[in-house]
């Protein structure tokens, strides 16, 4: 499922103006995103959190020159499902594409 099928059926579903929901979409994802930038983790109850994860530093192979690569310590954007919505997916009936 897209972004725009999203907003299309949240609009049908509550009655909103696609443009209404298109903004409050876009101001959610602009308010993860910003938030996880910061370094703060965002949760949302029942559905699960996103989180920043740190990476440590570490080193790695270059197969093609064979050498040696430092990859420094970093920080990655994670989401972690909450326990209800997994066993809502788990339980959930699936249709096959």
């Amino acid at each position: 499922m897209t972004k725009a099928e999203i907003i299309t059926e949240i609009s049908s579903k509550t009655g909103i103006e696609k443009v209404d929901v298109q903004e409050t979409v876009e101001a959610f994802f602009k308010v993860v995103k910003s938030s996880m930038v910061g370094g703060e983790n965002v949760y949302v109850r029942g559905f699960g959190s996103f989180v920043v994860k740190k990476r440590a530093k570490k080193t790695a192979r270059n197969i093609s020159k064979n050498t040696a690569i430092i990859i420094p310590e970093h920080f990655v954007p994670s989401f972690k499902p909450a326990k209800t919505f997994v066993e809502k997916v788990k339980t959930g009936n699936k249709t096959s594409k």
